[in-house]
């Protein structure tokens, strides 16, 4: 007997489940991350609004939000040396709606301070942006003309040179522990509230030795109230184009860059990390995006996910080493 209509549609129905069921799981995932993003994307600064952080960040997702045709909402959250916005992004789902700017202070913050309730290994890299380097400037009344000469002078007075400190943990601080623990220099550290306070008592000779971001420093340099021994950058700087790197200056280990970048909660899913940071690199090679950059002193330095992810990797085992060997303690 044929089978009836009813009978028919029950047979085509259940032959057509039989045959989807070994891909009931992937087809679903496959599609939202296909999808992705449907909705508006939450990225996190752990600084304030109109901070330099926050102004690289916008400046790489006003372009994101073009090409994805979804809104980058950039969400300020300062606090606590970064924790509090970065702690929120660590807690949030890892569905590429949240994402984070990433600084140094996410590598250091969970080695420096208690208080850090999150750790690096909870972020995967995104993709890396730039940083504005740091320059090592001197008095102008000091008598040296380069580094090695600053080392040289340091070594014959030990303890008699001093240098600025900004903030216990941040990258500048940091930047001249590792200076330090590689020449053997001892200096008296004299701290301050942050950079634009240094750059008066550095320019009358009241502390000898600083490292102030590059854009910070440079009308200063021009006016020759500061003395630029070098650069802590990769390559010489158009502004300054006489003043060597570090590495020229014969200290290539004491390199370091405040970075910035995107990371993202840790279990974020791949193709959507891949998409994202195919896309910030698209926007880096852009002209407009790069002079917005430029403009702010920071160098570009785009990198793909997978090296961002081996960059943050890197600088947990770098800076936990100079940590431990300066003993330094982060302030509570």
């Amino acid at each position: 007997m044929a089978p009836t209509d009813r009978t028919r549609r029950r047979l085509v129905a259940a032959a057509a489940a039989a045959a989807a069921a070994p891909f009931a799981g992937l087809p679903l995932a496959a599609r939202a991350q296909d999808a992705w993003p449907s909705k508006p994307v939450r990225v996190i600064v752990p600084f304030p609004a109109g901070g330099v952080v926050d102004l690289v960040t916008r400046a790489v997702t006003d372009r994101l939000a073009v090409v994805l045709k979804q809104p980058f909402v950039v969400e300020p959250r300062p606090g606590a040396n970064g924790n509090i916005g970065t702690e929120a992004a660590a807690r949030a789902a890892p569905d590429g709606y949240t994402l984070v700017t990433a600084t140094p202070a996410t590598v250091t913050q969970p080695l420096l301070s208690q208080a850090a309730r999150f750790k690096t290994s909870d972020f995967v890299g995104v993709g890396l942006i730039g940083a504005p380097p740091n320059l090592f400037v001197v008095t102008p009344s000091l008598p040296v003309k380069s580094v090695k000469e600053l080392v040289e002078h340091a070594r014959a007075q030990p303890g008699k040179l001093s240098v600025t400190n900004p903030g216990v943990g941040t990258s500048n601080h940091l930047g001249q522990e590792l200076f330090f623990s590689q020449t053997k220099l001892q200096m008296v550290d004299v701290r301050y509230p942050g950079q634009p306070q240094m750059i008066p008592d550095i320019a009358s000779g009241q502390v000898h030795f600083g490292l102030v971001t590059a854009a910070l420093a440079l009308p200063h340099v021009r006016e020759g109230r500061l003395r630029a021994l070098a650069i802590s950058a990769p390559k010489r700087w158009s502004e300054l184009p006489d003043v060597p790197t570090v590495a020229e200056a014969g200290f290539p280990e004491a390199m370091f860059l405040p970075w910035y970048g995107i990371a993202a909660p840790a279990g974020t899913p791949a193709p959507i990390v891949k998409r994202l940071s195919d896309e910030i690199l698209a926007a880096l090679a852009t002209p407009d995006v790069a002079a917005r950059l430029d403009k702010m002193g920071t160098q570009v330095t785009p990198g793909s996910a997978s090296e961002f992810d081996a960059l943050m990797k890197s600088e947990v085992e770098r800076w936990g080493r100079v940590i431990k060997e300066r003993n330094i303690r982060g302030e509570s």
